[in-house]
């Protein structure tokens, strides 16, 4: 089973290594980074890089396709050599997934056309704008296409997928596996949640950085 995470200039960590560390753990799993160009590629922040072990030709019919977001996907909604590669690959993916604004990718390429998806809270008028029908929820399935909220959703989503493919007791060995029993602090991971002064906070602070 071949596992595609797709890497851009400014991508966010966690979307992709989240996912990762679920989906390579499944037996027989083979994952594989690409990006336009093999070679390390820098997150947001630029102070992480992630090797991409092949270009986008390299991983043409995977059984999975994850797609992570970051400021970086504002760069690409309207670049061609990397929109086409994901029309081609969803055709022949058994699932294509994307967290955070990695949903804007699959929408701007035209696969989230008139569906209900999941995105990062601050991206979900952007999303709308590109076809897709955004929803408040962590996780959205629509068919072989599984969208994820922001960042840190990306886990849940991934065992999700494995759930659906290999059953309960495999995603919660690989659950404990990883220990993702989350507990945090506060109560604040979503807009609908958050008090109102933190999320125009955080809003400002999106604004400005765009």
């Amino acid at each position: 089973m071949q596992i595609a995470f797709l890497l851009f200039p400014g991508f966010t960590s966690l979307d992709a290594i989240g996912p990762y560390d679920v989906l390579s753990r499944i037996p027989g799993a083979e994952a594989m980074f690409v990006s336009e160009r093999p070679g390390p590629v820098a997150n947001e922040v630029g102070s992480l890089s992630v090797v991409a072990e092949g270009a986008l030709g390299d991983a043409s019919s995977p059984d999975i396709l994850v797609v992570p977001g970051g400021p970086g996907t504002r760069r690409l909604l309207e670049h061609a050599p990397v929109l086409d590669w994901l029309r081609h690959t969803h055709e022949r993916t058994s699932w294509t997934t994307s967290v955070c604004t990695g949903s804007l990718l699959l929408a701007a390429a035209g696969i989230l056309e008139g569906l209900p998806a999941a995105t990062h809270w601050l991206a979900r008028d952007l999303l709308a704008s590109l076809g897709a029908q955004p929803v408040p929820e962590r996780v959205v399935v629509e068919g072989k296409i599984v969208t994820a909220a922001g960042v840190s959703s990306g886990i849940d989503m991934a065992l999700l997928l494995v759930q659906r493919m290999l059953g309960d007791e495999a995603a919660q060995a690989i659950q404990l596996a990883i220990e993702y029993d989350p507990q945090p602090p506060f109560d604040s991971g979503s807009p609908e949640k958050a008090p109102p002064e933190i999320v125009s906070a955080v809003r400002s602070r999106a604004a400005a950085a765009l």
